[in-house]
C-alpha cells in the first residue's frame, strides 16, 4: 500500500547551523533585568514555614484570626494575619503574632520559629533575614470531652 504524504510548504528562510546553540553574549545577558517580589510574598513564605512548626496553633491574635476569618470568605490575595515585614536596607525583618498550642516551651517555639523563618525566606526569596520578632499572645488549650456526658 502507498503512503500518501501531503505537500508541506517550503520555508523560504534557511535556518543557520548553530541558530539553537546558547552564545557566549546570550550566557552573558542571561543575568539582565529585574526580578520584584512583593512583600506579601515574603510574608506568604515566613507564614507557610511558621504553619508547619509543631506547636504553632495559629497566626494571629484571637481578634485578628476572628477578623480574618470574615475577610477571608471575601478575600484571601493580600492576608497574612499574624506575618508583619519590613524591608531596609540590610535585609528584611519579620514579626510573628501567633498562639501557641499547650504544652509547648514557648521559648524553644520561638527559637524554631526564628530559625524557620529565616531559612525559608533565605532560601526561597534570596533576601537576608535581619531579625525574626515573635509575639506569642495566647495559648490553645484542647476541650477534654466530658466524661459525664454518657447516654
Amino acid at each position: 500500500m502507498a503512503e500518501i504524504v501531503p505537500d508541506l510548504p517550503k520555508s523560504e528562510t534557511a535556518l543557520p547551523a548553530n541558530a539553537g546553540d546558547v552564545t557566549d553574549s546570550a550566557v552573558l545577558r542571561a543575568g539582565e533585568g529585574v526580578t520584584t517580589i512583593k512583600d506579601s510574598v515574603i510574608g506568604k513564605v515566613a507564614g507557610l514555614a511558621v504553619q508547619e512548626i509543631p506547636g504553632v496553633y495559629a497566626l494571629g491574635s484571637t481578634p485578628v484570626r476572628a477578623i480574618g476569618a470574615i475577610v477571608g470568605s471575601i478575600s484571601r490575595s493580600e492576608l497574612n494575619p499574624g506575618v508583619t515585614i519590613e524591608l531596609g536596607d540590610d535585609g528584611v525583618t519579620v514579626h510573628i503574632v501567633l498562639v501557641a498550642a499547650y504544652p509547648v516551651a514557648l521559648t524553644a517555639l520561638a527559637d524554631q520559629v526564628r530559625a524557620s523563618v529565616t531559612q525559608a525566606i533565605e532560601g526561597l526569596v534570596g533576601m537576608t533575614v535581619t531579625a525574626v520578632n515573635v509575639t506569642i499572645t495566647d495559648i490553645y488549650v484542647a476541650e477534654e470531652p466530658d466524661d459525664n456526658d454518657v447516654d
